[in-house]
């Protein structure tokens, strides 16, 4: 697995994964929030399968 996303994309993805899980036990308590590991897992490991799917990387420039 090769990292395929920049640092923002890395900490917008730990937050919202937080914010997500966060409604699992405040808020409206639904298991709707136990999607946020989601986000936090791939913003943790720097690696998303669908950016892989798609082409995708938000890690910056390639060099070369």
């Amino acid at each position: 697995m090769k990292t395929n996303e920049g640092s923002l994309d890395r900490i917008l993805r730990v937050i919202a994964g937080l914010a997500l899980i966060s409604l699992a036990f405040v808020g409206p308590k639904t298991p709707f929030g136990y999607l946020g590991f989601i986000p936090l897992l791939t913003g943790a490991i720097g690696w998303c399968p669908i950016y892989s799917l798609l082409g995708l990387n938000t890690c910056g420039l390639k060099k070369g």
